[in-house]
């Protein structure tokens, strides 16, 4: 057990990692987003992906370089040690790296001999040499450098299997060189690593396990003289332990632990660093965010809004079941448990829903308290005067939708617009008389109704007739698709009256099905950003149609663009 107060590191790696899950795919703009949301939350670390072997990547890190400023996290570009035979400062990957402009690079080395041998097809001498030659060019070029220890825990059991096939083999002591896994690790301490982890890559170790693994490599690099270089730890879910694991090896040394968002990530996922931080931070005497205990209990109320945010930007709804920040995290339903609650919460609660920016609820729903309405409107610049009975009703409002399907944690310009609505001082930029959409097929002549080898050639259009600057206006829009053919319309008749439409560009366009269970008769709910070159805002639509749900996304988002560029309604 530990003794006092002590730091661990929260290390991010939703960005990378986390990307490697099914269905989650995140744009540069999306990486930008996440990175601010994990920055403002107090992670350490923030690994961003693999400049070089992914153009994304390396489009992030060179927008990131003019367009990200951080103010508690450092930015990671993870990468691999040179390649076999080759010396790392000829290794296009490791210059790659380098010219990512990262202050901080992460390079994931093989320390399972069985890897070194079947996967790298290299002998145990050059792997250790690819690890020290990558992490001393890394250092020469001013970087920060850790090293993940693929396979460690692996490593570690096919080393005390082949010590005592030999100590069985020879009636004896076989130990005579520490397990590579403590080798590979050493070496890269040695040649100036900061950091090394242990990974758990298959997920499959018990925490007891990884505990043990963990104590060995501290005591290993403590022996060498190599105190100064920190223990991390990287596991997975695939066990269900990977939390629990990482506890485990905080306890037995590490002061590092790596983890995703949400428990993004390949298989059944990574860690999930949200749990460990709330863990770390209200259950024990660890300390993970930075700051006085004041801070970070202020920073630790952004937990749930941090999970709703990235999950949305993502596309994929956090679980409700997810501990501390989900929706039903602190959900009672009537009965024995209901009655406690009314009595007193702490009965059937393990901690205040509050410290996690989390809410009590008797009825599965996303709740916001009046304070978390006025800061919000403080964020956007709104003063509402601390008027209780204004803030009251936002609240009901935001609770009435909410459960209707809307996202305002997702969709900060349709906030803005429902609490001018409260207050009166919403503006009429527009009114719409009707719209519509429709899309065919138009099979070329003489040729199948399905191609063989290609789609059918669709059509889509979309007629929109408002009212603006005192004048009726009838527009026709041509498009990709029938919401693309709206916004064509809708932006071609609202440019007349305001040319500042012309700098709005949709960027993103999100679509889930609420209640999948309903079929075709599902409530869909729509989630688009939209920027006019400086600022970007994101609006959310909900209905029995797409395109329904997609109208109103756009004819908010454009609102909000009016609104947040100064103009009045003419």
């Amino acid at each position: 057990m530990h003794a006092g107060v002590q730091h661990v590191q929260a290390y991010d790696t939703t960005l990378r990692d986390g990307a490697q899950q099914q269905s989650v795919s995140f744009t540069v703009a999306d990486k930008l987003a996440v990175a601010r949301l994990l920055d403002d939350l107090g992670v350490a670390y923030i690994e961003a992906g693999w400049p070089g072997a992914i153009p994304k990547d390396t489009e992030f890190f060179a927008r990131a370089a003019t367009e990200l400023t951080l103010r508690t996290a450092k930015l990671v570009a993870f990468g691999a040690t040179c390649r076999a035979g080759v010396r790392a400062d000829d290794d296009a990957q490791v210059r790659a790296l380098i010219d990512s402009g990262a202050p901080v690079v992460t390079i994931v080395a093989k320390s399972d001999p069985v890897h070194v041998e079947r996967a790298l097809r290299t002998t145990r001498e050059e792997n250790l040499r690819m690890v020290r030659d990558t992490v001393q060019v890394l250092r020469g070029a001013g970087r920060e450098v850790m090293v993940d220890l693929e396979h460690f825990f692996d490593g570690l059991r096919h080393a005390a299997d082949s010590a005592a096939a030999r100590a069985d083999a020879q009636a004896g002591d076989a130990a005579t060189e520490p397990p590579y896994p403590l080798a590979v690790a050493a070496e890269a301490a040695r040649a100036g690593a900061v950091a090394v982890v242990a990974c758990d890559t298959n997920g499959g170790t018990l925490p007891p396990a990884v505990a043990a693994g963990v104590t060995a490599l501290r005591q290993a690099l403590d022996a060498a003289g190599l105190e100064k270089c920190t223990v991390g730890i990287h596991t997975h879910d695939d066990s269900g332990c990977a939390v629990a694991a990482a506890l485990s090896a905080v306890e037995a040394g590490a002061r590092q632990v790596q983890g995703c968002v949400n428990g993004f990530g390949e298989r059944t996922g990574n860690a999930n660093l949200l749990t460990m931080i709330a863990n770390l931070e209200i259950k024990t005497d660890w300390t993970v965010l930075p700051g006085d205990a004041g801070e970070r209990a202020e920073r630790l109320t952004e937990l749930s809004a941090v999970s709703r945010a990235i999950g949305a930007i993502a596309n994929r709804a956090p679980s409700g079941r997810q501990p501390y920040v989900g929706t039903k995290a602190f959900a009672h339903k009537a009965g024995l448990h209901a009655s406690a609650i009314r009595v007193d919460p702490d009965l059937y609660q393990h901690i205040d829903p509050a410290r996690v920016g989390n809410t009590m609820t008797m009825l599965v729903s996303e709740m916001a308290g009046r304070a978390s309405i006025e800061l919000k409107a403080r964020e956007l610049g709104i003063d509402t005067g601390g008027d209780g009975e204004l803030l009251g009703q936002v609240t009901e409002a935001v609770k009435a939708r909410e459960a209707r399907g809307y996202a305002y944690d997702a969709a900060d310009g349709s906030f803005e617009l429902l609490l001018r609505q409260a207050r009166g001082d919403l503006p009429e930029y527009f009114r719409v008389e009707s719209w519509r959409a429709s899309i065919q097929a138009r099979p070329v002549p003489g040729e199948q109704l399905l191609p063989v080898d290609g789609e059918i050639p669709t059509e889509a259009e979309a007629t929109v007739r408002l009212w603006a600057g005192g004048k009726r206006y009838a527009t026709l829009g041509e498009g990709n698709g029938p919401v693309n053919a709206l916004d064509h319309a809708l932006c071609g008749a609202l440019a007349q009256v305001y040319p500042e439409i012309s700098s709005f560009e949709l960027t993103d366009y999100k679509v889930r099905i609420l209640d999948s269970e309903r079929g075709t008769r599902a409530i869909v709910r729509v989630l688009i950003d939209i920027t006019d070159g400086e600022r970007t805002w994101s609006t959310v639509g909900v209905g029995t149609d797409i395109i329904e749900a997609s109208w109103e996304a756009l004819t908010d988002g454009h609102t909000v663009g009016l609104i947040r560029q100064g103009v009045h309604p003419r």
